[in-house]
């Protein structure tokens, strides 16, 4: 199994999936939802995104882009990190009825990778299409 994606060509355009660890339908709520979009418009404004479509599923997040300074990887990177923060961060501080759930579903992927500490948001093996 890859241990993360690999970009042969920072410079060029990709179509890419993201998806949630087990699935999990997180973005069936609209604040999970607008945390992704928030994202994308700051990574466009202030580290040179270029985004020609994205789909928004409720598990995974399907786009085509590409970094105008030709640093693809540490784009997705920066977003994958502060997307899954944001997102576990609103979830333990909203009513959210599947708290507990989604939770521990983020402590497990997170303890058979030491990737991570506490929690995995994302699978690290982003699709490369």
């Amino acid at each position: 199994m890859p241990t993360g994606y690999q970009i042969d060509y920072p410079a060029e355009t990709y179509f890419l999936t993201f998806q949630v660890v087990n699935w999990v339908d997180i973005f069936t709520r609209k604040i999970y939802r607008d945390i992704i979009l928030d994202s994308f418009s700051f990574c466009r404004k202030e580290k040179g995104l270029q985004l020609w479509g994205y789909v928004l599923m409720t598990n995974h997040v399907h786009c085509i882009m590409r970094a105008k300074e030709g640093n693809l990887p540490d784009l997705i990177h920066d977003f994958k990190r502060f997307t899954a923060s944001k997102i576990i961060k609103t979830i333990n501080q909203v009513a959210e009825s599947r708290r507990d759930w989604m939770i521990k579903r983020f402590e497990f992927a997170a303890k058979y990778n030491s990737r991570n500490s506490q929690h995995q948001f994302w699978r690290h093996e982003t699709m490369l299409n």
